[in-house]
């Protein structure tokens, strides 16, 4: 078992953890949850040895005390880190950085073993084996580095954002192998960002909120928890209502419809709202006259159709007008545009007009080396 107490984390004035405390047991997966910034990932370095502030507290595994012992040391122990961004070897192949997993003598003796268990959970990696890691998708190079990991025979895996970048469908496949992981006989610390999916696959988890744990609870709790599902799985507040779209008005500013529009703002319509009746319907009815006309039907039926589609854009032509009108009228009295139809109660606006600025490409000097430590102006 890994726990962690009392571990505090500076760097300089500023307080990245304060006074944390978690475990995690081998055969399970714990969960930390947190915003940008919480200081999950302080946390995952501090425990690998790796955490550049000023770090107090303390560290066991097993029992057996960890702190002070250096970043190799660590993984001697059976600590391993898959980092943010993965970290791995790109101009090696696959193969290669599973070997570098396996160096520490921890891991030399079971390194077949582990070979095979990496191959067994991402059967892609023994496929393209002998492939430059560098040229793989960003899905497979996160196998390889998680693969690297597990080839160091750990007790305890802790893993960084490792479904950061990846497609929804990558995401699915890498969970579904996280959960398989701890089956191999360690302790998987996740930090992640994708709250849901996390949650899915974990036995516990921690909610890490400004460099302080405040919640602890089974990660089937945490799924349930309304604060939960508010902060991190994208749940509405209040009452469980829908959120409401917001409503684009005349003057391009955005209103929240169950709230009052502001005076002097009036909602833009649709077209279809324009005209009161649907665009699409004029065009099937259009189309519907056309192969109605072909097939004989009576000139009535097709003048009154006619008629009533001539009716609806002679509506939208008096509404382009109308608008069209009051743009003029705006920019002859120099004043705000007249809301509202017919409205003559706008006064005059005492604004100075309005200035268009003219952008002006920056000058930019060329200088040619002309002989060592000398520029000549071109």
């Amino acid at each position: 078992m890994l726990e962690v107490k009392n571990l505090s984390v500076a760097y300089g004035k500023h307080i990245a953890l304060n006074d944390i405390s978690l475990d995690v047991s081998v055969g399970e997966i714990v969960v930390i949850l947190g915003a940008n910034g919480a200081g999950k990932s302080t946390m995952l370095r501090s425990v690998a040895g790796i955490c550049e502030g000023s770090v107090s507290g303390g560290f066991f595994l097993d029992g057996k005390s960890l702190n002070h012992l250096n970043t190799d040391q660590l993984v001697e122990e059976g600590i391993a880190l898959v980092p943010e961004g993965r970290g791995i070897f790109g101009d090696l192949t696959v193969k290669e950085n599973l070997s570098l997993g396996a160096y520490s003598n921890r891991a030399r003796g079971q390194e077949n073993e582990n070979l095979e268990r990496v191959f067994s959970l991402f059967p892609k990696l023994l496929e393209r084996q002998n492939q430059v890691a560098r040229t793989m998708s960003g899905g497979e190079q996160q196998m390889v580095a998680i693969g690297r990991a597990i080839m160091s025979s750990p007790k305890i895996l802790m893993l960084d954002e490792p479904s950061l970048g990846l497609s929804p469908i990558l995401c699915a496949e890498l969970f579904s192998n996280l959960s398989a992981i701890k089956t191999l006989g360690m302790g998987v610390l996740l930090v992640e960002q994708n709250a849901k999916q996390s949650l899915s696959i974990a036995d516990r988890g921690y909610l890490l909120e400004n460099s302080q744990i405040v919640h602890q609870a089974s990660a089937e709790n945490l799924l349930r928890d309304k604060k939960v599902q508010e902060a991190y799985l994208g749940a509405n507040k209040g009452s469980g209502q829908e959120k409401s779209e917001p409503v684009e008005t005349d003057k391009g500013v955005l209103a929240a419809p169950n709230k009052i529009i502001p005076s002097g703002l009036t909602p833009r319509r649709s077209a279809d709202q324009q005209i009161g009746s649907s665009i699409d319907a004029i065009v099937n009815l259009a189309s519907e006259i056309s192969s109605n006309s072909t097939k004989g039907h009576s000139a009535v039926t097709f003048n009154a159709a006619s008629q009533l589609a001539s009716s609806k854009l002679a509506t939208i032509d008096r509404e382009i007008e109308l608008a069209a009108e009051r743009a003029r009228s705006a920019v002859r009295k120099n004043s705000k545009p007249v809301v509202g139809r017919g409205d003559q109660s706008a006064q005059p606006s005492l604004e100075s007009p309005r200035v268009i600025e003219v952008y002006r490409r920056p000058r930019v000097d060329v200088y040619k080396r002309k002989s060592p430590g000398q520029f000549e102006r071109q």
